[in-house]
């Protein structure tokens, strides 16, 4: 696909009189019911969609695309074309994402001033999306070690075990703690085990694919959900992590080990049923530590 980086560097403002500027009285009324429309939603693919039905009366094109260092989003049903037309967008001199077109057809100047014309309407809807996107993001964050939060557990948990039923798969479940982590905290104090949990955090990460996702309740209380598991796939991500946590200077140097309790998902589970199984399992795996001796 030929690209053709023709971009809108102009400063853009919200000003109310600009953009209603034609004398035009059905074509502002118009604008100000796209302008109603936009304000509808917080959804990234919803806005454009709304927006995409407004632009097809100027340009014909076969998707619409908007691109941010935070978020991106596609009108439904884009299609690639022979080549792009890229808006840069930006809210007071304020880069916020880049808009693009696909066409086939070339597009004429009066063409493209016009839908400078609208972006105007599209660039606060786009902001407030990717501000309400990334307060979502962060109301499911764990703020001290990156990882998802219970919150964002129990949702995804829920809709990878729907998944699973519909596709007769399986989902594994493994939790964790650490040991020793209270006899750190107490001698050495809160800095030294946030450190603690962050390196425990990263091994984690080291040892799972993109598909398979890690949470921290809390404390030392961490999770990783397995779609698509078995047996064999729980038992060598187990491994992976004791061989991590085991080659991790840090945690060496204040004797922090990890127990582990696992489980695959059974037809009769709902959410609680296989946590608290892999919680028993994780429990009985305690039981088998040594006693806790003070930390050095």
């Amino acid at each position: 696909m030929q690209t053709l980086n023709l971009v809108n560097t102009d400063h853009v403002e919200f000003n109310a009189f600009t953009l209603f500027d034609t004398q035009d009285h059905q074509e502002n009324n118009r604008k100000l019911a796209l302008a109603e429309q936009l304000q509808t939603s917080l959804e990234l693919n919803s806005i454009l969609n709304i927006f995409a039905m407004e632009a097809a009366r100027f340009v014909e094109f076969t998707g619409l695309y908007f691109k941010s260092d935070a978020i991106s989003g596609e009108m439904r049903g884009s299609k690639l074309a022979r080549k792009e037309r890229l808006f840069e967008l930006k809210i007071n001199n304020r880069y916020i994402g880049t808009l693009s077109y696909a066409i086939n057809k070339p597009m004429s100047l009066a063409t493209f001033n016009k839908l400078k014309k609208l972006h105007k309407l599209l660039v606060h809807p786009l902001n407030n999306a990717m501000l309400y996107q990334q307060a979502l993001s962060l109301a499911m964050q764990d703020g001290l070690t990156g990882l998802g939060n219970r919150r964002q557990y129990d949702q995804q948990l829920k809709r990878a075990m729907h998944h699973a039923n519909r596709q007769g798969s399986k989902v594994g479940l493994i939790v964790c703690d650490l040991n020793k982590f209270k006899a750190v905290n107490d001698s050495f104090g809160h800095h030294i085990g946030d450190q603690v949990l962050i390196n425990f955090a990263n091994a984690l990460s080291e040892c799972v694919r993109d598909s398979e996702s890690l949470f921290r309740f809390g404390g030392d209380e961490f999770a990783i959900i397995v779609e698509d598991a078995c047996e064999q796939t729980l038992t060598i991500i187990e491994s992976r992590i004791h061989h991590a946590v085991s080659c991790d200077t840090l945690l060496n140097n204040y004797k922090v080990s990890a127990s582990l309790g696992s489980t695959l998902m059974t037809r009769i589970d709902n959410e609680d049923t296989l946590f608290e199984r892999a919680d028993s399992h994780l429990y009985q795996q305690k039981l088998k530590q040594p006693c806790r001796l003070s930390v050095i």
